[in-house]
């Protein structure tokens, strides 16, 4: 055996150096045992490679499969013989690497499958002869928040949800990351309710008491309750200072000439107003002799900023109409933008952490900022959930479907609202595990109801 193999590497290495020579087939090589022994070398040549590919592959595909296995059989026997398969997903990716994740999403229905046939004996048993300690209890690092970045001498941070419905899970996650940063740091929490939409977004009369219920529930008693309709005269004197440093002017142009106007980066006839006549007419605003959409106050910015949506933005428009809260007492109304960025400096806010979708608001309210000479809050984001079971529905429909009888109420099964999750039986701890679990990143993913139901039955032995 060792002289066939010194031959064949011989041989193989004469053909090489013939074949270095001449393009032809070497003659050297035409006898019958050197072709038997060419067809030996040549073989071993191109299957060794493929034999340890395979090797190599199959290696790989055990220790998937072993990985699913063993987290399949602890799930199915902590959890009464039925593992769940979006629970086991959920711990198998967290040991796969990226490339592998791709191929997982089978393997794992098809082992759970496997694995709940089997009976919950079976099951223990299987598990402690491949994996003794896996069900030993560990004691597991409770998941950490990353440091906030800036000045964290002073935290104060806040949430503001708009009181239009009671909170659902996706708002959970503002309070729950708000929350446990203002614990982390023994800041500040402030729960503020927008409330200066009195036609679109009109405040739900229960919400003001259903908000504050909903984030206490969610295990966050210490908050300072801020309510941005009792703040109106506030933001009218704010918006007098601007008119005063040339920040601001009245605006009496149709909606369809300004958006012109907009589009092409022209200044609009009314930013050469006098600061008197500004005044004059901002006093007429709030005296009622205006009708809706005949006048604006704008903030005034740059007619060519490279983004059109932050060209002289309305910063007050009359909406009239009663508030379920002021009642007629206001006419006048602050936009969210102007409302909010003057409600953070008062208020002392030294960090925003809020969805991505509202980096827009950012960009306003610094421009603001920058009028009046203050520092803007360390900004963070969160990237959007997709939670599959719910799609996405808006508190409007939600309203319009329980006053048509669609649904019961805010507290029905059905709904996404923290009222009626807790319904269901889901727990605030479950909740926050599975918001400090995504952490937060500006990431956009997709999440499934089962993961948060797996969560909640550790709570509910």
């Amino acid at each position: 055996m060792i002289f066939l193999c010194v031959a064949m590497v011989a041989l193989q290495q004469q053909c090489f150096m013939q074949r270095r020579r001449t393009p032809k087939r070497p003659s050297c090589f035409i006898t019958t045992h050197l072709q038997l022994l060419r067809g030996i070398n040549q073989l071993l040549w191109d299957t060794l490679p493929c034999i340890c590919i395979r090797r190599a592959m199959a290696k790989k595909g055990c220790k998937m499969k072993d990985i699913i296995l063993k987290h399949a059989l602890r799930n199915a026997v902590l959890h009464g013989g039925k593992a769940n398969v979006n629970a086991v997903l959920n711990k198998v990716l967290g040991e796969l690497e990226k490339k592998d994740i791709a191929q997982v999403g089978k393997q794992v229905k098809k082992v759970v499958e496997e694995v709940n046939r089997m009976s919950v004996k079976e099951q223990r048993e299987k598990l402690l002869e491949m994996w003794p300690n896996a069900l030993e209890k560990k004691v597991e690092d409770k998941k950490a928040l990353k440091p906030l970045p800036g000045d964290t001498s002073h935290v104060v941070l806040r949430i503001a949800p708009n009181p239009n419905a009671p909170l659902h899970l996706g708002a959970s996650r503002g309070v729950v990351i708000n929350g446990e940063y203002a614990k982390l740091y023994n800041g500040k929490f402030i729960l503020r309710l927008d409330d200066t939409d009195p036609s679109i977004k009109k405040p739900l009369p229960e919400a003001y008491e259903w908000i504050p219920e909903d984030v206490r529930w969610l295990g966050y008693n210490d908050f300072e309750l801020v309510i941005a309709s009792d703040r109106m005269e506030i933001y009218y004197e704010y918006a007098e200072k601007l008119i005063d440093i040339g920040g601001a002017y009245t605006c009496t142009c149709p909606r369809e000439r300004f958006a012109e106007y907009k589009r092409k980066g022209i200044e609009c006839p009314c930013r050469k107003k006098e600061k008197e006549q500004v005044i004059k007419e901002w006093k007429d605003m709030l005296a009622g002799k205006y009708k809706e959409g005949e006048i604006v106050l704008r903030v005034k910015t740059d007619m060519k900023h490279k983004n059109p949506g932050l060209r002289d933005w309305v910063a007050f428009r009359i909406k009239k109409g009663e508030h379920p809260r002021q009642g007629n007492k206001y006419i006048v109304w602050p936009m969210l933008d102007f409302q909010s960025a003057i409600d953070d400096h008062l208020l002392g806010i030294s960090h925003i952490i809020r969805g991505k979708d509202l980096m827009h608001s950012t960009f306003k309210q610094k421009l603001l900022y920058e009028k009046f000479g203050w520092t803007y809050p360390t900004t963070l984001y969160w990237g959007r959930v997709k939670i599959h079971e719910f799609g996405k529905v808006s508190s409007s429909e939600i309203r319009k479907g329980i006053e048509e009888g669609k649904y019961s109420g805010w507290d029905d099964p059905r709904l996404p609202t923290l009222r009626a999750l807790r319904k269901r039986g889901i727990k605030a701890e479950a909740i926050r595990e599975f918001w400090l679990d995504i952490g937060l990143s500006e990431r956009d993913i997709s999440a499934s109801m089962q993961i948060l139901e797996a969560i909640n039955r550790k709570y509910n032995k």
